[in-house]
């Protein structure tokens, strides 16, 4: 179709400090906190009008549970513990299963709170565009808001974008996988939890892929969370999208309106073929669809599966998790879970799991794994890291990993590493990780 030619300009600088996170998510956020705190002036640009990414913006509203396998030591803490204990206090907080649940909309005020009180400057409804590079690396970080286009420069910068534009723009490596795992989107109800103790209707999970019923959903998966605070209402996790590049403009506008569409068949389904269904009501739409995988950064260390199953521990760990191997497929319908202790499920909606096992029973299986450090240093970079989802990891071992309080972790640690590689003149592949470890220790973070 051509192209539209652009005269040169001078873009005004908004904003000059040591360290920029680019992604406002809970990640990005926690990246942002722990840089300023440890005394790095910062800002983070985020392009909702509001902190959470996921958690919010998507409405995902389970944070999985901070301790070990048996429950007897935690092995996550730092700022995830924060909020957590943050949002009891506002009676936001609830358990399901085997995690957190959370009131996504007191989440939002809270995370203002966090950048507010850590001096970080707040950057919102700006869209990250592009980078200025100086002698091989970046020094600037380009932003579209309502003030037009402007610079933001540091001398630091955390790519928590999840799609990794920040790294795309500046040259350092990432790969895009071709069996991503499909978006989901997010929907709330109100009036599911009281159908569900009426004890008439049949399972959300059975009637939504009943081959019987026409405009069925694909059997995919499909999970719910009830919301804190609220006395009914209910987060539903039951679409997918299958073949869709989030990282590309068009293929993320055909998933939000696939997504919404798939939402309302759920809908229309539990309406017409649920006892009491016509009671139930969509009570909120995300701001986006919950993104699982898009680019990875190709980093000094690439995680695999092998790793976290066997529970490996790293020299510089920077985050510990339980969460268990799971991977929605792209090819077939459902999912596969791996877990520590060697079993394997394959599930999907509609039909009786397979059970197996990856590995041979033991006297002792893992307690948790970990997530080096090495993970969120891009090949060749000086002075950018990674953090969130898009940090280097295999298929596998990216299926524990992602879930948000593992990422939250990830953003953490880097905003930490950035502040200490200011301070001693370091490029972030030579951050001391023993330095790293008890800084991270004595802000609270569970060290192991």
């Amino acid at each position: 179709m051509g192209a539209v030619h652009e005269p040169a300009r001078d873009v005004p600088v908004a904003w000059e400090g040591d360290v920029v996170v680019l992604g406002g998510s809970a990640t990005g956020v926690f990246a942002a906190v722990a840089a300023a705190r440890e005394g790095a002036r910062t800002a983070i640009v985020e392009r909702n009008g509001f902190f959470g990414g996921m958690a919010t913006a998507a409405i995902v509203s389970v944070w999985h549970k901070l301790t070990d396998i048996a429950g007897e030591r935690q092995i996550i803490a730092g700022l995830t513990a924060e909020v957590v204990e943050r949002l009891k206090g506002r009676g936001a907080v609830g358990w399901h299963g085997d995690g957190y649940t959370l009131n996504t909309e007191e989440m939002k005020i809270e995370l203002d709170r966090l950048v507010v009180d850590a001096g970080v400057r707040p950057f919102l409804h700006a869209f990250y565009v592009s980078a200025a590079t100086s002698d091989g690396k970046p020094t600037a970080a380009i932003v579209e808001d309502k003030s037009g286009r402007r610079a933001i420069r540091a001398g630091f910068f955390i790519d928590a974008t999840g799609d990794g534009d920040f790294i795309r723009d500046v040259g350092l490596p990432f790969e895009m996988r071709d069996d991503v795992q499909p978006p989901t989107m997010c929907a709330r109800f109100e009036g599911l939890r009281r159908l569900e103790a009426s004890g008439k209707a049949r399972s959300l999970a059975d009637v939504v892929v009943d081959p019987e019923i026409p405009g069925h959903l694909p059997p995919g998966f499909i999970w719910w969370a009830d919301t804190p605070g609220l006395i009914d209402d209910r987060m539903v996790a039951g679409t997918r999208v299958s073949g869709a590049d989030c990282s590309d403009a068009d293929e993320l506008t055909r998933a939000e309106i696939e997504g919404r569409r798939q939402v309302r068949t759920i809908h229309d389904i539990v309406r017409e073929h649920l006892p009491g269904g016509e009671n139930i009501a969509l009570s909120a739409l995300p701001a986006t669809i919950g993104i699982r995988e898009t680019r990875h950064a190709c980093c000094l260390h690439r995680l695999t599966e092998a790793e976290v199953l066997e529970g490996v521990r790293f020299d510089d760990a920077i985050g510990n998790g339980t969460y268990q191997v799971d991977v929605h497929h792209s090819d077939k319908p459902g999912l596969t879970f791996r877990y520590l202790d060697g079993t394997e499920v394959y599930a999907v909606p509609g039909r009786p799991s397979e059970r197996g096992r990856w590995r041979e029973e033991r006297e002792h299986d893992p307690a948790f794994y970990q997530i080096p450090y090495r993970c969120l240093v891009p090949r060749g970079a000086r002075n950018v890291l990674v953090a969130g989802r898009l940090i280097d990891a295999d298929r596998g071992a990216y299926g524990a990993i992602r879930v948000m309080v593992n990422c939250n972790q990830t953003g953490e640690a880097a905003g930490a590493a950035c502040a200490l590689a200011l301070q001693n003149g370091w490029d972030v592949d030579a951050v001391d990780a023993r330095l790293l470890r008890s800084t991270l220790a004595k802000r609270g973070v569970a060290v192991i």
